[in-house]
Parts: structure tokens; C-alpha cells; sequence
């Protein structure tokens, strides 16, 4: 996966935002993130099973892009918490919108409560999970 450094193969905005996003640990990542308010390495590696040397792979690329950032726990200054950055935030709607295409479209299933709110009012859901993970960030 290319990094911010490596030319891009495309001026197509949808191949750099895949040159990015487009494997599958960095979107869980992310969804844990954004969507599960999972901020420390521990809570993102415990979830998925993801190995701890693609986690930590993941987790550089997307803070060297300005998608995430590192930051100091408050109640715990030796660990580090994982925290969206604008960037990051502007992504919680591709990935509500992904979980219902996936819901729809793939064995997948979704929080069936999120699902159908994504169909019946994205608008006020996108808010609540936007400030979400805002709130997670203290």
C-alpha cells in the first residue's frame, strides 16, 4: 500500500484515496476507530486479530496521511490513544455507506440499528457518530 511519499499511479481521486484506504486491515482499522471509538492499540489488535506488525503498519500510514493521530492517554500518559483527525472524521460517511452496501449486497450484516438508520435518516446518524467520535477523543 503506498504511503504519502510514493508517486501516485493515478490524478483519479478515487485510485489515491484506494492507494490509501484500499486494503482490508486499513478499513477495519478505521471502522474500529471511527465507528467502534476503539483508540489504543490493544482495543484495535484485540478486536480483529489483527497481527501486531500490520496493525502498527496500518496505524503509521494512516497517521502520516492525516487521517489519524497519536496522542497521549490523559488517564494514562505511558499509552497512547488513536484519534481521527478532520480527514478521518470526513470518512465516518464511506464507511456507514459501505456497511450498507456490504449489509445489502454480502453475507455481511451490519447493527441492524444503524443499518436502518443509514436508510431512514443517514443525515442525523452521520451527526451522532461524527460527535461520537469527537467526544472519544477527550
Amino acid at each position: 500500500m503506498p504511503t504519502g511519499k510514493d508517486t501516485p499511479r493515478s490524478n483519479c481521486p478515487i485510485a489515491c484515496a484506494l492507494d490509501l484506504l484500499g486494503d482490508r486491515w486499513t478499513l477495519v482499522v478505521l471502522r474500529d476507530v471511527l465507528l467502534a471509538q476503539r483508540r489504543t492499540f490493544s482495543e484495535i489488535a484485540a478486536h480483529e486479530g489483527i497481527a501486531t506488525n500490520t496493525l502498527t503498519d496500518r496505524l503509521e500510514r494512516l497517521i502520516e496521511a492525516g487521517v489519524l493521530e497519536r496522542r497521549r492517554d490523559p488517564l494514562d500518559g505511558r499509552s497512547r490513544r488513536y484519534v481521527p483527525t478532520e480527514s478521518g472524521l470526513d470518512l465516518i460517511p464511506v464507511l456507514v455507506d459501505l456497511m450498507v452496501w456490504g449489509n445489502k449486497y454480502t453475507s455481511g450484516t451490519g447493527p441492524a440499528e444503524i443499518v436502518a438508520r443509514a436508510v431512514t435518516d443517514r443525515e442525523a446518524l452521520l451527526v451522532e457518530l461524527i460527535e461520537r467520535a469527537c467526544e472519544s477523543d477527550d
